[in-house]
């Protein structure tokens, strides 16, 4: 396949996406420090790429389903600063209503089906969601993000096969920043290539550089074209990097500092950054305005969570079963 033509609104859209995530996972991490933020809080910061990459190459009718580490995922797909920051406060504002907290935010309007706390309990649901557009009949695509912890998941080897055999347009994303929780691959697995994974089920698998957008962009272009066109599934284990803990409560001295400081080398947002200056898309005060931009945003988003209240203690009670609307029975 030739590869995909870059511009540069691709560039400062990468840009502008990454720092917002970055800002805004910093803030999170200053915020539970101060125990305004409680319960489990897991951070994006180094892995921007790879939703940044996403993003530019699928359509805003696509799909998104993620694990624990969702702010991210969140802010890409349209979900405003404001309610994901409301939600991490436990607020009724919030994007899940202040009930989910930072490893459950959904929003059904921007087509991003969560955050979920169970390992790999998403990767079904991912094919679920594709399977539904395909009886639909519509062209979407659906993004299924797992860890490489969640790869040893017995759910994901039943999810693959019926993927494969239905020919479901799905993309099972592996963001391997190599460590589920504090143990390396290396300790769980003889086969450092986990898109090896997709081969027992002729699924087309590829290894990715997941610190550069441009890599992740020219696969999941690939992928989603596959996809949209009817020939199924495709696994990206796309290699990433995690700059802090697994989560806030995480020390990570499992890592050696040289080994952290050489991933920070491989920053996606510098060298998105390097790309820009070197071709003149934009200059340092284009930079510096979109910083500003974002630290507005930023600081809003946090005077809107203060601001916002708790929801009622009726709430326990509600969104606990779907409604019911079956038309069809008083036909």
């Amino acid at each position: 396949m030739a590869k995909t033509k870059l511009t540069k609104e691709n560039y400062l859209n990468w840009y502008e996406q990454m720092l917002l995530m970055r800002r805004f996972e910093e803030k999170a991490a200053q915020l539970y420090g101060q125990q305004k933020i409680k319960g489990f809080c897991h951070l994006y910061i180094g892995q921007e790429a790879v939703v940044a990459g996403t993003m530019s190459a699928i359509g805003k009718d696509d799909k998104l389903i993620t694990a624990y580490r969702d702010h991210a995922h969140a802010l890409a797909c349209g979900v405003t600063a404001n309610e994901i920051m409301a939600e991490l406060y436990g607020k009724a504002t919030g994007c899940s209503k202040g009930k989910g907290g930072s490893m459950h935010m959904f929003s059904k309007e921007h087509n991003f089906y969560g955050g979920h706390g169970i390992v790999g309990g998403q990767i079904p649901l991912g094919a679920g969601i594709a399977m539904a557009d395909q009886y639909k009949g519509n062209k979407n695509v659906t993004i299924c993000y797992f860890g490489d912890g969640a790869a040893r998941q017995g759910a994901l080897h039943e999810t693959f096969n019926m993927a494969m055999l239905w020919k479901l347009p799905v993309i099972f994303v592996c963001e391997n920043n190599g460590y589920a929780m504090g143990t390396s691959v290396e300790r769980t697995t003889n086969v450092l290539d986990l898109s090896k994974i997709g081969l027992s089920y002729d699924m087309p698998s590829a290894a990715v550089d997941g610190m550069q957008c441009e890599t992740v962009h020219e696969a999941m272009t690939e992928a989603v074209e596959r996809a949209r066109s009817g020939n199924g599934p495709t696994l990206l284990d796309i290699n990433t990097y995690r700059y802090r803990g697994h989560s806030m409560s995480d020390p990570a001295k499992y890592r050696s500092k040289e080994e952290v400081e050489e991933y920070k080398q491989k920053d996606p947002i510098e060298r998105v950054k390097t790309v820009i200056l070197k071709n003149k898309y934009a200059d340092e005060k284009w930079l510096e305005e979109i910083e500003t931009k974002i630290e507005k945003i930023i600081s809003d988003c946090v005077e809107f969570a203060e601001s916002s209240p708790y929801p009622e203690p009726s709430e326990l009670f509600t969104d606990v079963y779907a409604e019911p609307n079956y038309p069809f029975i008083n036909e």
